[in-house]
């Protein structure tokens, strides 16, 4: 007991408990349950019989054994040394202790011969069992944490490694079901209208079409939304995107021979502008703003989620050994900006 309690163990010898309300076998159960380990010590004697006939001590250490308890015996090297009275005076009993001496020696086990080497046997030996066997122990009760909040924040944090994972691996992918979606180089029609002035400077409307891929319009409109950018910024930048990817076609037009385009009246359809939004959010590139405003504001804003943050980033960011060029203005664009 005196080893236990150095190792700041709390014993629980069935020597230590009153009588109480329940049965005697009952109890034993209980406490042994409740325990973190079992230890049996055996010296010369078998040990009363209960109703079974077997002793309690088999029979705690039978049922320690059924409920998985971490288990060492300490039995004394040589029973035969000690005195008569320490003993089993009947043959029956002095062959149930050798079975049981049998049984425990099959699992842990350690041997004594004085009470002074019984206590240090039981130091070294408990303090590797607690270190290759740990268990719950015994906290004081206002260090514990309540058991259902115990609960709860394992749930949080496998929700937490959860959210982690699923923003990790948006950060790489699009959103489930997008890859059947138009993307990347696949093309999209684009109608737009602008306004002209000819040789005798009257100003004429025009009604056109323009066939983009969705990385040239990401490519054109994503860098507006790194922060965030409103409705009206997205749609003058798509303006600005048909302006200047339809400028060769343009200027390849024979009808538009002799006109001058003014650069301030493009403008794509309201249809077009709502299905490249809605495409956008589909493959994952963009979502609404969340950043918190004004009430009066009601104007939506856009931003790049982190899957389209790594794709704008892939399609803009300049590889080594590629130099920058910067295109000069055409006639007609200096003429018409």
């Amino acid at each position: 007991m005196h080893a236990l309690l150095e190792l700041d163990c709390i014993p629980s010898g069935m020597e230590l408990f009153p009588a109480a309300d329940e049965d005697q076998w009952t109890l034993i159960q209980k406490v042994i349950s409740e325990c973190d380990y079992y230890l049996l010590i055996s010296g010369g004697r078998y040990g009363s019989i209960g109703s079974s006939g077997l002793s309690y001590t088999e029979m705690e250490y039978r049922y320690a054994l059924e409920i998985g308890k971490p288990i060492i015996g300490f039995l004394h090297k040589d029973p035969a040394q000690l005195s008569v009275a320490r003993c089993e005076q009947t043959d029956e009993g002095k062959k149930k202790l050798l079975e049981l001496r049998d049984l425990v020696q099959k699992k842990m086990c350690k041997f004594w011969t004085s009470p002074s080497e019984l206590g240090s046997v039981v130091s070294r030996s408990l303090v590797r069992l607690i270190k290759t066997t740990p268990t719950t122990g015994w906290i004081r009760a206002n260090q514990a944490i309540d058991s259902v909040a115990a609960i709860e924040i394992l749930k949080l944090k496998k929700t937490i490694e959860d959210l982690q994972s699923q923003l990790q691996k948006a950060r790489l992918t699009g959103p489930q079901g997008s890859e059947q979606l138009a993307q990347e180089n696949d093309t999209v029609s684009i109608d737009f209208k602008f306004d002209t002035r000819d040789s005798n400077r009257d100003s004429w409307g025009w009604d056109y079409e323009i066939n983009i891929t969705w990385n040239e319009i990401f490519y054109d409109i994503g860098p507006l939304m790194l922060n965030e950018a409103s409705d009206s910024q997205v749609l003058a930048g798509l303006n600005r995107t048909v302006r200047e990817r339809s400028r060769t076609k343009r200027s390849l037009d024979k009808s538009l021979k002799g006109h001058t385009a003014l650069s301030s009246t493009f403008e794509i359809s309201e249809h077009d502008f709502q299905t490249i939004k809605i495409q956008l959010i589909a493959l994952g590139l963009i979502s609404k703003s969340e950043k918190p405003r004004s009430v009066k504001d009601s104007r939506a804003f856009w931003t790049l989620t982190p899957y389209g943050d790594q794709v704008l980033t892939k399609l803009r960011a300049i590889r080594k050994g590629i130099d920058l060029v910067v295109p000069e203005p055409t006639e007609d664009a200096a003429e018409s900006e």
